[in-house]
């Protein structure tokens, strides 16, 4: 039975001493939430008004039509068009956040330095700022301005980070179809009253109001971020770490990061560093800092930071008995861990004002206390190592080695070992000769439906024994990861022969003496702009549209609205992009047919949605076969 829930020894493991210690876990309540909601399933349920809530009868025999009048087709179209608005929100929330902190840092107005003052120039040059001769802090307020003018925009221009950054191709589109974002704040607003009763009742025309709200997430939330954040704590280069829950040590103060947003986390890691002595007076031999989610991948990119576990299994983290601080900021983070904290030593603290659990200690974060909030967290952690009971502590003896930290100016750099002059050359040259089939995104999360990992593995296995280069962000890059995917020994297990050729002659030349992994680990959830960034890079390269391009998208175990909104902008990019488990709207035929057909003709992406790994694979490996026929390169 346990095997049913994950491939994760790991987490096996964790899970039978759960059951022993009477620790109730994620798979518990969905076994106890079974038969789930069939409308709901369906995306035919409309709870919009207080006459409601209504649902359609899918077989046809009882209600057609809610209420108001409202048809199927527009309950699953205005249901989806709320859930992309919804994680847009939560990643323009998010860059909101880090443009406000690096405006306080070049007003030094925060403890916050400006590490990335290449990416600054470079950001402010595709803004067409002037910048050889202006100070450090000086522009990045320029650079701060530009992105509050996006955020407060009252005219009809499009949003300025998107105008800088996407393929013009992509830009003629989106503006024929009318879908360019201009204030995000704006865009999702309009879209939570477009979705109200008496509003539209346009399926086609939802649909449409959804992908812009995609292209709000992709360079509003995503893209916006991601700049921010390279700007204030320095661009990613490759760093070699250890993934999977035997990263905890069962002789030092193990603290855990977790959420979505590094202005907390970055500290913590510094701080954790400078306490190191107060750990030792107490016994221990560190203070050991581990991630879950996207927080742990900001830190594994840019400090070397172990993951622990992704989604998931962060409650198994917390069984492990080892834990003695878990830190939360935003995002993705399950209530039931107060819970799972009661029974053991840990302390979960929250940390922002729009995250607080009953039973967790909150510590109040802002940019101005950042120091002294994370010295309080550190010491926390310390004070509850003296309480820490060695006979609840079990660490699984699984970890495996990983490279991550590629960011786009890495892999850039790892090429121009081999064509100084033109990077890209090696790598396009490669992909058209077939060396490299294809380039496939892998993004996301894990869904309690999906056995905890097995998607990810399985379906990346079969894309890089056929040749097909893998990029990986958020949970995905930690299922990848635990299972060996994104090491030098992963490409002579898994890559086909002409990818690990091409994978070994990157590695020599960028000095490693071993091939590249066979999955790059790009990052956290916002990074998946870095893929966008890269797959723009190609395209303007060989002068094409991006949606020509034999590259593809997928998010084998979507479970939030974020993957829904990355997914989204995905296809807006003229993407292929799967989806490992059925979204709510097949309760309307014409909004799935739309979703996965009718786009292409307009946009030039679709989604693809398949529920076994293998099939998934082939099917986009057929995607970009025909891509390359397009092109007129090998198949």
């Amino acid at each position: 039975m346990l095997k049913a829930k994950t491939i994760d020894p790991a987490a096996l493991e964790l899970l039978k001493k759960a059951a022993t210690d009477g620790i109730e876990t994620v798979w518990d309540r969905y076994e106890a939430q079974q038969p789930q909601c069939g409308f709901g399933t369906l995306g035919i349920c409309c709870r919009h008004c207080l006459q409601g809530p209504c649902r359609i009868d899918p077989f046809g025999n009882g209600p057609k039509a809610g209420i108001c009048g409202t048809t199927a087709d527009v309950i699953v179209a205005r249901n989806l068009l709320r859930q992309v608005a919804g994680g847009a929100a939560a990643h323009v929330d998010h860059a909101y956040e880090a443009v406000e902190a690096l405006e306080l840092a070049a007003e030094d107005k925060i403890n916050y330095s400006i590490a990335g003052e290449d990416k600054l120039r470079q950001i402010a040059t595709a803004l067409g700022l002037e910048t050889p001769s202006k100070d450090t802090k000086a522009l990045a307020l320029e650079v701060v301005r530009v992105a509050y003018a996006d955020m407060s925009n009252h005219s009809r221009q499009p949003l300025q980070w998107l105008l800088a950054n996407a393929p013009k191709e992509r830009i003629a589109v989106w503006q024929s179809l009318g879908i360019l974002p201009r204030n995000p704040d704006r865009e999702i607003r309009e879209a939570m009253h477009q979705t109200t009763m008496g509003m539209d009742a346009d399926p086609v025309n939802l649909v449409l109001a959804t992908a812009k709200q995609g292209l709000v997430d992709g360079y509003a939330g995503l893209k916006l971020a991601t700049d921010m954040q390279d700007i204030l704590f320095g661009i990613p280069s490759p760093v070699v770490t250890e993934a999977n829950l035997g990263v905890l040590k069962s002789d030092s103060v193990n603290l855990i990061v977790h959420g979505h947003v590094p202005l907390l986390s970055e500290k913590i890691v510094y701080w954790a560093k400078k306490l190191s002595a107060e750990a030792e007076a107490v016994g221990a031999q560190s203070i050991h800092v581990a991630g879950i989610c996207c927080s742990g991948n900001e830190v594994l990119m840019r400090q070397g930071i172990p993951l622990a576990t992704n989604f998931l299994a962060q409650e198994l983290a917390i069984v492990t008995g080892a834990v003695d601080v878990m830190v939360v900021d935003v995002q993705c983070i399950m209530p039931s861990l107060a819970q799972v904290a009661s029974c053991y030593h840990t302390e979960l603290i929250t940390t922002m004002p729009i995250v607080k659990i009953p039973g967790a200690t909150h510590i109040p974060f802002t940019l101005e206390n950042a120091d002294e909030t994370a010295q309080t967290i550190v010491r926390k952690a310390i004070a509850a190592y003296k309480k820490r009971d060695p006979r609840k502590v079990r660490i699984p003896d699984q970890r495996t080695t990983i490279m991550a930290g590629f960011s786009v100016e890495a892999i850039t750099a790892a090429l121009a070992q081999l064509n100084p002059q033109q990077p890209l050359k090696p790598l396009v040259d490669n992909i058209a000769n077939g060396n490299i089939f294809g380039v496939v995104a892998t993004v996301g999360c894990n869904n309690v439906k999906v056995t905890q990992d097995s998607f990810h593995v399985e379906m990346v296995k079969e894309l890089v024994r056929n040749n097909i280069l893998v990029a990986a962000t958020g949970c995905s890059a930690h299922a990848l990861a635990k299972f060996g995917l994104m090491n030098s020994e992963g490409t002579e297990r898994f890559a086909g022969d002409n990818l690990k050729s091409v994978l070994t002659a990157l590695g020599h030349a960028a000095g490693l003496g071993a091939p590249l992994p066979p999955v790059l680990h790009m990052g956290s959830c916002v990074d998946n702009s870095r893929i966008g960034d890269l797959v723009t890079a190609i395209a303007r390269y060989l002068g094409v549209d991006t949606a020509a391009l034999p590259v593809a998208a997928s998010a084998p175990e979507p479970q939030h609205e974020k993957a829904l909104s990355i997914g989204t902008w995905a296809v807006t990019m003229g993407l292929t992009t799967h989806l490992g488990v059925v979204p709510p709207v097949l309760g309307s035929k014409s909004v799935t047919e739309l979703l996965t057909q009718g786009l292409t003709e307009v946009i030039g992406g679709k989604f693809y949605v398949e529920t076994d790994p293998i099939l998934a694979a082939q099917g986009l490996i057929a995607d970009i076969r025909a891509k390359r026929k397009a092109l007129g390169l090998t198949i």
